[in-house]
């Protein structure tokens, strides 16, 4: 072990990392669930600016992702500072596809409403996964 780790510090700067990336997750979902609404009702009716106003939350929700992808990579960098950290990883590998197979080509109304809620698992479950592991860090700290 170096005899300048200081173990306190690893764990603080890795939740705070943790923190971070669960911030950009929450917002993330937040836009996506305003944008299922906003896509109910361009289904049911809606016309050109309730399109508009979907696919602007569809884009934010997109920003949150990609923040959020940058934010879980530094957490597991952090993660990866912590010696003797009980076999603590996060595996971001499916997560890092979702904002390309959320955004892609997307034709039909429906389509996107699909596509919507299968980002909204993917982004559930990465939210688990990071609230596991800053339990993980808490408990162990």
């Amino acid at each position: 072990m170096s005899e300048y780790y200081n173990k306190d510090k690893e764990y603080r700067e890795a939740i705070m990392a943790g923190e971070a990336a669960l911030n950009s997750l929450f917002a993330a979902r937040n836009h996506l669930n305003t944008a299922r609404r906003w896509g109910l009702l361009d289904i049911f009716g809606g016309g050109f600016l309730t399109g508009v106003v979907k696919h602007n939350y569809l884009n934010e929700a997109k920003a949150c992702i990609e923040d959020a992808r940058r934010k879980l990579l530094i957490f597991q960098n952090e993660l990866d500072d912590i010696q003797n950290l009980p076999d603590l990883r996060i595996d971001i590998s499916d997560f890092l596809t979702v904002a390309d197979f959320i955004f892609d080509g997307l034709i039909a109304d429906i389509l996107v409403q699909q596509k919507i809620a299968e980002a909204k698992i993917q982004i559930e479950d990465t939210i688990s996964i990071v609230e596991d592991a800053l339990y993980t860090l808490r408990k162990t700290m």
